[in-house]
């Protein structure tokens, strides 16, 4: 039996954006969430305006596993959206191959801090428009110029709800990671 290769890959992402439903929703096992139930407290940092259902939040991480070949396993850490939880990004993202963006178009100001992080830090990521229900949808070259893109940073749509549009999201990163060690 091949020995297995296990890799790391990072969900992040604003406040409210999906991470920990892309996490739930492609994982194989049950996911380790550390989901918090929204108190009146925090109502004068986490800014809840487009989402009226938003009850509980991530207040550290959130782990999933998902086995693509007998001898290869992706290990997904989605990192809480907070600004105030930031510092704990360095942490989670040492090691990793690399960062799935999630961005809602209703609140795409949320997502420019995990861009800007990924950017600064050179890790290869892709950024990945969650497609929430009622979300307006904008042309690419739009969103890739709202976001100030590299022409290089993969830019695709997904349904973090979805298991195959969440995996499909995991192999476009995998890809784009793979071209950029090569290059």
């Amino acid at each position: 039996m091949p020995p297995i290769t296990s890799t790391k890959i990072v969900v992040s992402g604003g406040f409210g954006v999906g991470k920990t439903t892309l996490v739930g929703s492609v994982s194989e096992i049950e996911p380790l969430t550390t989901e918090s139930v929204m108190t009146v407290m925090s109502e004068a940092t986490d800014r809840l305006d487009g989402l009226p259902d938003k009850v509980t939040t991530t207040v550290a991480l959130d782990f999933g596993r998902v086995t693509l070949e007998s001898d290869l396993v992706l290990y997904l850490f989605g990192t809480p959206g907070q600004g105030r939880f930031q510092f704990m990004w360095d942490d989670l993202v040492r090691g990793a191959v690399g960062a799935v963006v999630l961005v809602d178009t209703r609140r795409i100001e949320e997502c420019f801090p995990a861009v800007d992080y990924f950017e600064r830090s050179g890790m290869p990521f892709v950024v990945a428009i969650n497609t929430f229900d009622g979300a307006p949808v904008y042309p690419v070259q739009d969103l890739r110029d709202a976001l100030s893109l590299r022409p290089e940073t993969p830019l695709i749509a997904c349904d973090a709800r979805d298991r195959q549009s969440s995996a499909n999201a995991l192999a476009t990163l995998v890809m784009h990671a793979l071209q950029m060690a090569t290059r």
